[in-house]
């Protein structure tokens, strides 16, 4: 056996493979969305299980020529993570007719497998080490995680330099790049199959990346728009945040203004459509010669805070296109803070377009900061005459339920009990959303105001809220303070005027309601008076689930109730399928499809098993699989506990995956690097146990204390934030880099035959708690998937692999 162990080969094999996989999420939710995304990548990476199931049935002829396997295995990676995703984009797969064509399914079968095969090839090498240097499976599984650690650190800043389908090239040129140290590493003699291979690689990565570009979903609202004619591209830009792309329309002006009323009579000025990743169409609109040419903007529902009261101190949470940063110049706003989390946004307005634009991000009373919303207000002690959110999230995704799985931080009990306090007395909250039927999020939102309202001590919540809709939005409008008779008035004038419907205010007559968008019933006008007298009873029997978001359960998307599928399933035919939320249902779909696949792939193995001599397996198959299942699962229900609740810390999500991601997986290393040095003293059973207790200890301080550490230091500036996420990160991962090497070198004492299920089983049930923890999240709360975390490691406390006796 060779001494030289492939620490960097390896390091790059795993950055690479990491980087991979949140690429190919960023690169599906252009093509395709998001919760597709999801879904096919979380089973593509069934690779890992696959490969555990390879490795154990051809484990002697594999480790016979090991070093050319292990080389074989990481240029296959690094071709096929090219080639690979080439081929899945020319599959004619089209989510959206799943439900009517049965070859989509088998579509979406061939994207697994092309997905899941460099997975596959990643999983087969790393596997290969730790098998091969079974003595030193600690020191391996450190260099593993230290390098996906900096793999998933390196993507972030590579997002930021260069487009999603370029950084592809790189990642597969670093592998490969890998498979040339590795020929150093292990003194291998060059054999002209591995080198022609090499090569051939090389040139291929280098010839295909050139022309590689995405092919967006033609029913993607980019796609939809590029068919008008005339239309054109005029400008793209990426991050990490998204592709921003910039369409031009000279032939068919845009008219993009959200709700607006039929009763306005203007137009507006030039618009420049932007979308976000192929979807979510905002506008950058010509600043116009006279400000009252932008007097169409007053016709809409967002407009009615400014006819209640004399507002001169405005925030504006998403200014996106500036429409609401017009809106308030329009109405003379002295003050306007607005935030935007896109820097690329914000660059638009500044360079390119800031003339077209009027330069409206730099007029004099005009503060735009790049931040996360939620985040701002939270450090800020500013207080507003008008707290402003309207259409932040797109139409296309939020009307087909696109958008279920999305935490949002935004639309929170606990945030809206933050805005109300940032209002000065007599202040008003408004919230504009786009209008469902039936009455769904709208709703929710009433819904979540009123418990803001309760847990800030507001004696009569129902006398400080106002609701409005037109033909196609919702304004909510809470205020810091009671609605008086001079601020109704007002209301039903502007709302007479433009054809709106008042759906409440207190003391709201029925016979006032419903009269001019008119539905078969006054549902919103019905719905806000269920919520007002009998909540509870109201929740339990609606058709959606529109009990407020939490801060611990943020998915206000989420509107999805089992008992309405089958009425909602029926009327797919009739225009119904709008109501499924499929974001949800494609989550439950992938769980069933990857505990599926796990039990096949974990159950192939003890087939051959059987067969296998006893000295070469002294260990139960049941503690092995026990035990290296609820490690794979309880890591990742840790690491995406911690992810969301350092959201709120960080402010800004993106920050928070790289600061997060990166110290488990780098502290998670070096934990495993300790674990060596102190199985030597203690043995592998109790280094094992040490770590699984620390796992606990620190997972049940971080539970009673995180909030009241995240309180203290939240007003401090973002590197100490971030260096004080990595300290309090720190011990907790470095107690979970020691339980799994430590297993797996037990295996290698007495069963090293095992091994490589091991391997598989722990890559089976990663796939499963990313999909799992989701959904126990969604139902019961992300606090609740920490004290699982926790359960699962007390269950890999008393199942340690041990040597049976005799």
């Amino acid at each position: 056996m060779m001494k030289r162990l492939p620490y960097l080969s390896l390091a790059l094999t795993s950055a690479s493979a990491l980087a991979y996989e949140i690429l190919l999420m960023k690169l599906f939710s252009v093509i395709q969305w998001h919760h597709f995304a999801y879904m096919i990548i979380s089973l593509a990476l069934l690779g890992y299980g696959a490969s555990g199931t390879f490795l154990a049935l051809a484990r002697e002829w594999l480790l016979k020529y090991f070093p050319y396997t292990y080389v074989g295995n990481i240029i296959l990676f690094g071709l096929t993570s090219m080639l690979c995703f080439i081929a899945a984009q020319q599959i004619p797969f089209n989510p959206l007719e799943i439900l009517w064509e049965m070859k989509q399914l088998f579509w979406l079968l061939g994207l697994y497998l092309l997905l899941s095969l460099p997975f596959f090839f990643a999983a087969n090498a790393v596997g290969l080490a730790f098998i091969y240097y079974k003595a030193d499976i600690s020191k391996l599984y450190a260099a593993d995680l230290f390098g996906a650690g900096l793999g998933s650190f390196g993507l972030l800043g590579l997002l930021y330099l260069f487009f999603p389908a370029s950084i592809l090239q790189f990642i597969a040129l670093t592998a490969l790049l890998g498979a040339l140290i590795s020929f150093k590493e292990l003194c291998l003699k060059p054999k002209t199959g591995l080198i022609l291979l090499l090569a051939v690689s090389v040139l291929t990565v280098l010839f295909l990346g050139r022309e590689n570009t995405l092919k967006i979903n033609e029913y993607k609202d980019l796609s939809q728009t590029l068919r008008i004619s005339g239309t054109k591209i005029v400008e793209e830009r990426s991050s990490p945040l998204g592709i921003l792309t910039v369409v031009q329309s000279p032939d068919v002006p845009f008219r993009y203004v959200p709700g607006l009323s039929m009763a306005s009579v203007m137009e507006p000025p030039d618009q420049l459509a932007v979308f976000t990743n192929g979807d979510g169409m905002r506008v950058i609109t010509k600043f116009p010669q006279k400000m009252e040419q932008l007097g169409y903007l007053d016709y809409q529902t967002s407009a009615l805070a400014y006819h209640l009261g004399n507002l001169q101190n405005v925030l504006i949470l998403g200014a996106g296109g500036g429409s609401e940063i017009l809106q308030a110049l329009y109405h003379k706003a002295e003050v306007i803070d607005a935030v935007e989390i896109d820097p690329q946004m914000v660059d638009l307005f500044r360079t390119k377009y800031a003339r077209f634009a009027g330069n409206i991000y730099d007029k004099e009373n005009v503060t735009v900061h790049t931040e996360e919303a939620r985040g701002f207000i939270a450090s800020s002690a500013q207080k507003y005459d008008l707290i402003q959110m309207s259409m932040v999230d797109s139409f296309g995704a939020s009307s087909a339920g696109l958008q279920s799985l999305n935490e949002n931080y935004l639309y929170t009990v606990e945030a809206f009990q933050l805005y109300l306090r940032h209002l000065k007395p007599g202040g008003y909250l408004s919230v504009t959303r786009w209008l469902k039927l039936p009455p769904r999020d709208t709703l929710k939102l009433f819904a979540t105001a009123l418990t803001a309202l309760e847990r800030n001590g507001v004696e009569d919540p129902k006398k400080h809220l106002v609701l409005i809709r037109g033909w196609q939005t919702s304004t909510l409008i809470v205020k810091n303070g009671i609605f008086g008779s001079t601020e109704i008035e007002q209301l039903e004038h502007f709302c007479d005027d433009r054809f709106f419907d008042t759906v409440y205010y207190d003391g709201l007559l029925k016979s006032k309601v419903n009269q001019y968008n008119i539905l078969e019933k006054p549902y919103f006008y019905q719905g806000a008076l269920s919520l007002l007298e009998n909540r509870e009873q109201f929740f339990s029997d609606y058709k959606f689930d529109i009990r407020p978001a939490s801060d611990d359960r943020p998915y206000f998307y989420h509107l999805f109730k089992w008992k309405t599928l089958g009425e909602i399933f029926a009327l797919r035919g009739g225009g119904g399928l709008h109501l499924l939320e499929w974001g949800y249902l494609v989550l439950i779909a992938s769980l069933l499809q990857a505990v599926i696949a796990s039990i096949v792939l974990i159950l192939l193995p003890l087939v051959r098993y059987r067969k296998a001599k006893k000295h070469t397996m002294a260990t139960s198959k049941k503690r092995v699989l026990l035990y290296f299942f609820v490690l794979g699962l309880g890591f990742l229900f840790l690491e995406i506990y911690f992810i969301q609740r350092f959201i709120l810390f960080l402010s800004h999500p993106l920050y928070t995956v790289a600061v997060v991601l990166t110290s488990f997986l780098i502290f998670a290393g070096l934990g495993s690097s300790y674990s060596k040095r102190l199985a030597a003293l203690k043995g592998y059973r109790k280094s094992a146990r040490y770590g699984i207790v620390g796992i606990v200890i620190f997972g049940l301080f971080y539970i009673l204390t995180l909030d009241h550490i995240f309180g203290f230091l939240l007003t401090q500036e973002a590197p100490v934030k971030i260096a004080a996420s990595v300290v309090l990160i720190a011990p907790l991962a470095f107690a979970m880099g020691m339980p799994f090497p430590m297993g797996l070198s037990e295996l290698g004492r007495h069963s090293e035959s095992l091994i490589p299920w091991a391997w598989g089983v722990n890559g089976c049930a990663s796939v499963i708690s990313a999909v799992a923890a989701t959904l126990v999240a969604i139902h019961f709360g992300f606090t609740f998937v920490m004290f699982i975390a926790l359960f699962f490691y007390l269950v890999a406390y008393f199942t340690f692999p041990l040597q049976m006796k005799g």
